[in-house]
């Protein structure tokens, strides 16, 4: 009997330590096949959707390309997997796609109980509502009544009903799973408003009919925090991807751009020098190449020029940084030392 309680526990031991080295690995797996599968939206402009010729853009989209450079010295080895917001956390905790860059919130459910590990925030969001001009609203609070388009299985379906709920108004939900029949729907007038992440709503206002006609209304109802997921098990991978987005921060706070990076080599600031590989040290603590930070600064940019590029005010868009701005720049974009 005594010497099965020290057995029990041996194999007990044994057993939870080789199912953690068969959760990770990612890394070598991304490596032998020679890219990274990122589940994205699919269907949402300016952050993952494919342009006329079919090259993938977005900010979640240059997400997936910074790991990509990070990982093998290259931006372009990612392949993109659409996903609903249903499919979403189903594909990746199968398998299906190594990184998850899907504008989708970190929660506690999310990150416990669902066996995903969030990395840093690549955009800080809130839901709102996006109304006809002709509907003549100017609040959420004179919705009550109305028909509401919103995406099952998001946070936004629960926001939705506690505000309603809180408000003491009553709605009419029109639920449909895909994003792109959802603005169908909303566009042909079976709903009167829609609600989303309200940079979400910005990327549907800007590919409507008439994008003049709609308007975004002025609460926000809730805080989403937008950031790339893994599965639990794989610390590096979680590192990697983590710190790629990190990177693209870091540089910004640096002022080291995709223009002026080659020069920044020569700095000779021990900070800069460390983030971009010159000392060496940061690439063998992930287990990539010293120019990891390099590469993705080189080809995808730093934080700033894929906002910009993607959602900021000279597109569409028409986003403003907001918090999405530096934190020395009254924003929440703060990275920690790359030491």
């Amino acid at each position: 009997m005594n010497q099965l309680k020290h057995v029990v526990p041996s194999i007990v031991a044994a057993f939870c330590l080789s199912a953690g080295v068969a959760m990770a690995g990612t890394l070598d797996d991304v490596k032998a096949k020679g890219f990274i599968q990122a589940g994205v939206n699919g269907d949402l402009f300016g952050f993952a959707k494919p342009d006329e010729k079919g090259v993938w853009k977005g900010l979640d989209v240059d997400t997936a390309r910074a790991v990509a450079a990070a990982v093998f010295g290259d931006a372009d080895k990612v392949k993109y997997t659409p996903l609903t917001a249903k499919t979403r956390f189903t594909a990746l905790q199968s398998g299906e796609v190594d990184v998850l860059t899907r504008n989708a919130t970190q929660t506690l459910s999310r990150d416990s109980s669902l066996g995903l590990n969030f990395a840093h925030v690549n955009f800080y969001d809130g839901q709102g509502f996006l109304v006809p001009k002709a509907l003549g609203v100017k609040s959420a609070k004179e919705l009550d009544g109305a028909s509401v388009c919103v995406l099952p299985g998001t946070t936004t379906e629960q926001n939705v009903a506690d505000y309603f709920r809180v408000q003491k108004l009553t709605m009419n939900p029109v639920v449909i799973e895909n994003t792109a029949e959802l603005s169908k729907a909303f566009f042909a007038g079976r709903c009167d408003c829609m609600t989303s992440d309200a940079s979400q709503l910005a990327g549907i206002r800007a590919v409507a009919p008439n994008p003049s006609d709609y308007t975004i209304l002025p609460e926000i109802i809730s805080k989403e925090p937008l950031a790339p997921a893994v599965r639990h098990g794989d610390d590096q991978w979680l590192d990697i991807v983590n710190y790629s987005v990190l990177a693209l921060i870091a540089a910004e706070e640096m002022g080291i751009t995709s223009a002026n990076v080659d020069e920044m080599l020569k700095s000779t600031d021990p900070s800069i020098q460390r983030f971009l590989g010159v000392t060496e040290g940061n690439g063998k603590a992930l287990g990539l190449d010293e120019k990891w930070a390099y590469n993705i600064i080189k080809q995808v940019g730093n934080y700033a020029e894929v906002f910009e590029r993607n959602v900021g005010t000279q597109t569409p868009l028409m986003i403003e940084r907001g918090l999405n701005a530096l934190w020395n720049n009254g924003g929440l974009m703060y990275s920690p030392p790359f030491k």
